[in-house]
């Protein structure tokens, strides 16, 4: 039996388990993949909110980082929360000196109750040092929206053409690939929106759960690194991802 492939995950701690770095590994580990960890924040959170965050020194994340690239081959790079510029670059630095493997970035700004977890100079760190180097970006509708520049009402109706714009300014900043999640849209379907290159905008599909979540976008971007560490094509990787949370939502009641 061969080795496994090993995915290094930076990202943030989340103290009630549901989210962040804990839902990465719990991700990983289903799909059979070894993970290697920089963790870039402690936060105390509940479901209800964000109490405390404790960012990481950057210095700590880059050394973090170093050290596990040199002690093991990286199949892929999975990087959720980040919380500050500093950090944003102190990441960026590491992964442009290095023959990085594919990245998923999951862009995360804000928590599922509500708290800042990426400032505005760390948004515009992102967008200038990291898309540049990631294979898919996973924002969900408020995230692609904030990264573009556009206000954001809560529960809007599902439009489609607004969402491929949003994706097509995302590309256009040097992401390979967006994956645009639907989640926050109204409707009976969760589509989320591919834009990968060259190809035409490739809508994936489920029934729309009826359950609170956290934590289904580290789930997803997760599950998104784990195929591409695998050797799946980012199509695959992607339609494979949705349908695990699909059905880690159906049958996961800590997701809800």
């Amino acid at each position: 039996m061969g080795a496994r492939p090993v995915v290094l995950v930076i990202a943030g701690s989340d103290s009630s388990g549901g989210a962040g770095i804990v839902r990465d590994l719990q991700t990983l580990a289903a799909f059979g993949i070894e993970a290697l960890c920089a963790l870039t924040a402690v936060t105390a959170q509940s479901d209800a909110r964000v109490v405390s965050v404790h960012h990481v020194p950057p210095q700590s994340v880059r050394a973090q980082i170093h050290c596990a690239l040199e002690a093991r081959t990286v199949a892929a790079i999975k990087i959720g929360m980040l919380g500050t510029r500093a950090t944003v670059n102190a990441v960026a630095d590491c992964l442009a000196r290095h023959a990085a493997p594919p990245i998923v970035l999951d862009p995360v700004l804000l928590s599922s109750s509500g708290g800042v977890l990426l400032d505005e100079e760390g948004r515009a760190a992102m967008r200038a040092r990291l898309f540049p180097l990631t294979t898919v970006l996973t924002p969900n509708i408020p995230e692609a929206m904030s990264l573009c520049g556009v206000a954001h009402a809560g529960g809007a109706p599902f439009d489609p053409e607004a969402l491929i714009a949003q994706a097509r300014a995302l590309r256009a900043l040097g992401a390979r690939a967006v994956l645009l999640k639907g989640g926050h849209a109204r409707g009976p379907e969760s589509r989320d929106l591919l834009l990968d290159e060259p190809g035409e905008p490739q809508w994936l599909s489920a029934p729309r759960l009826a359950a609170r979540c956290r934590g289904t976008g580290c789930a997803l971007s997760s599950a998104i690194a784990a195929s591409l560490a695998g050797g799946a094509s980012v199509e695959a990787a992607c339609r494979g991802a949705k349908r695990y949370v699909h059905s880690l939502i159906t049958q996961d009641p800590h997701v809800r």
